[in-house]
């Protein structure tokens, strides 16, 4: 018999009952039933309940075991009464009753259970991650990760694409982030960088004539962290394709995803057919380039309604051309108690306030509106404004008003909160889209100059032509995200790959020729030596797989996340280099007083 098992934790079954068997595993509960110990023995594959009595020669050797101790027992198969069966676990026809057991490892005092679902501090589970991995939800979780990332390559490969990997060590590049730098001790005083994302090399395969290529990349941005974003470093399936148009790309992308959420469903309904929902018309619905579709709410521009009225605050501010009276219709929302939270609300936001009508019974039939804005405005344009949203008797509208450029970020979490506290999310699916039609530039009020407002390598709408003539903030690239129940979950664009386009393009942004020939000297030079029209994305295998565990934080998906500091509380990192390793690097650590820190 082997050493330490003849079988796993998760593999006996009724088949089994007679033989005599090894297993080693962690002792996940130990109990004491009126002089009989009880442990369930758990390793990766699953639970086996062992018992022994005091007749039993390993019984002192179990009544002197602890929670976490690894064990190897080895024991009879024994069929477990019709009434003590346990249908959760795949082990539950049968147990074993120990006859010897060898202690493997002893475990000291816990600092969180692996029992049970208590919840603990961050710091603690992050300093004991090993610990917080064998808990049964996060270890499945882990699990679910893995075979997510096989369904992607299965698919990808399937779609005739070739897996490829670039490199880790490279140059500092504009992706929107901080990099991480990594000194040279060859060549002192320069450094690599860690990519954000593999997009020059990418497009370089393209030149170099692979057609089709993916990789399930590590990307390392210095950014700070949020739930939806590891702080160092994520995952996403980064992609490329020769030879195509917008179309092709959603034709080849549209059912590798689809079919990876379809794979782990569990029953929720995908998204068969992602719309195509342009930037523009996502943010004037729904308030967000990354909408969560399952949220019926549409917003409306109700701002005919209010012009000239008797509610001076709005018919104001409808004097200027630029601003706009914005409609959030909540159906089931019109009760009193619940607009004066959804106001109380807007006031924690930083608002004044979020105006409303609320519509009851009537003696005529038909439902009048109720509120402030109801009273000051009269029954006709009430009557308008219900009519058009849709609304009936029992349901209510919210109201943000001024220049959308600036509200429409409020609007849109104000639509998020009415869906959630009126439950009216649809929670049995995965709502995927299409965003497109990004625009190619933004103002940077900040700097106070015209800057890419996504990624700085997208073919423009209109090509050089419309950088030539448009005005830049006009202009629309080959943009496009995909999004999943009000996160973005992928984002890709058609390449800018004619050389004088590209220069044009990132002069607008403020770059000269020659800046774009230093730091992106090798993808300008293949540019002009038959560049192949090409286009691709990349999707964030962290938050796909955030979304299928049903999780809001990817630190539930991830081994061995960084905390909120990003710090590494179970391997002590950063930390700080040995003089000798520094003077290797030709570094000198300055120290700033103010921080108190290097």
């Amino acid at each position: 018999m082997h050493r330490y098992r003849s079988h796993t934790c998760g593999e006996l079954r009724a088949t089994h009952v007679g033989e005599t068997v090894r297993l080693s595993g962690w002792c996940h509960r130990i109990r004491d039933h009126g002089g009989i110990l009880f442990v369930d023995l758990r390793d990766h594959y699953g639970i086996t309940q062992c018992l022994a009595d005091p007749d039993s020669p390993a019984f002192k050797a179990l009544e002197a075991c602890r929670a976490e101790w690894v064990i190897r027992i080895d024991g009879r198969v024994k069929a477990r009464d019709e009434g003590l069966k346990n249908p959760k676990i795949p082990t539950g026809d049968i147990e074993i009753f120990i006859t010897d057991l060898e202690v493997l490892g002893k475990a000291d005092e816990l600092p969180l259970q692996v029992f049970g679902d208590q919840d603990y501090p961050e710091e603690t589970r992050l300093k004991y991650r090993f610990l917080d991995l064998r808990r049964e939800k996060l270890h499945k979780n882990i699990m679910t990760r893995g075979e997510v990332v096989d369904s992607i390559r299965r698919r990808m490969k399937g779609q005739g694409f070739f897996e490829f990997q670039t490199p880790i060590l490279t140059a500092s590049s504009p992706e929107g982030a901080r990099d991480f730098l990594v000194p040279s001790r060859i060549h002192p005083g320069k450094f690599y960088a860690l990519p954000q994302a593999p997009q020059q090399y990418k497009q370089l395969l393209m030149m170099s004539g692979f057609d089709r290529y993916f990789q399930i990349a590590p990307c390392f941005r210095d950014e700070d962290p949020r739930a939806d974003r590891l702080p160092g470093e994520f995952y996403q399936l980064d992609l490329e394709m020769s030879f195509v148009e917008q179309e092709d790309v959603f034709a080849s992308v549209e059912p590798v995803i689809r079919g990876v959420f379809e794979d782990f469903a569990e029953g929720k309904r995908v998204t068969q057919v992602f719309p195509r929902i342009p930037y523009a018309e996502s943010m004037r619905k729904y308030g967000s380039d990354k909408p969560d579709l399952r949220n019926p709410i549409e917003m409306q521009d109700v701002s005919e309604h209010f012009r000239g009225s008797g509610f001076r605050v709005f018919a104001s501010m409808l004097e200027d051309a630029r601003n706009q009276v914005w409609a959030i219709p909540a159906p089931t929302g019109g009760s009193r108690a619940f607009c004066d939270r959804m106001n109380s609300w807007a006031q924690g936001e930083g608002q004044k306030g979020l105006g409303y009508i609320m519509w009851r019974e009537a003696e005529s039939g038909s439902p009048e509106g109720a509120g402030p804005i109801a009273n000051n405005i009269g029954p006709e344009r009430t009557a308008a404004i219900r009519d058009q949203l849709g609304l009936k008797e029992g349901d209510a509208a919210f109201f943000v008003a001024g220049d959308p450029a600036k509200f429409v970020k409020f609007a849109g979490l104000a639509r998020t909160k009415i869906g959630e506290e009126l439950n009216l999310v649809d929670k049995e699916q995965f709502a995927l889209a299409w965003i497109v039609d990004f625009p190619m530039y933004e103002y940077d009020e900040d700097e106070k100059k015209v800057d890419f407002s996504h990624n700085p390598f997208s073919m423009p709408q209109g090509g050089l032509e419309a950088l030539e003539t448009q005005d830049p903030l006009t202009i629309k690239a080959f943009q496009y995200d995909i999004t999943c129940n009000g996160y973005e979950i992928a984002s890709g664009g058609i390449r800018n790959h004619r050389p004088k386009a590209m220069v044009k393009a990132f002069e607008i942004a403020g770059y000269s020729e020659e800046t774009v020939i230093e730091r992106f000297g090798g993808m300008y030079r293949a540019f002009h030596y038959g560049a192949p029209p090409h286009g691709g994305m990349a999707a964030g295998v962290d938050r796909i797989v955030m979304l299928i565990c049903g999780t809001q934080n990817l630190r539930e998906i991830s081994l061995f996340p960084m905390n909120q500091r990003a710090e590494d509380l179970l391997m002590g990192a950063p930390s700080e280099a040995t003089p000798k390793q520094l003077r290797e690097l030709s570094i000198r650590v300055a120290v700033d007083p103010a921080k108190g820190n290097a």
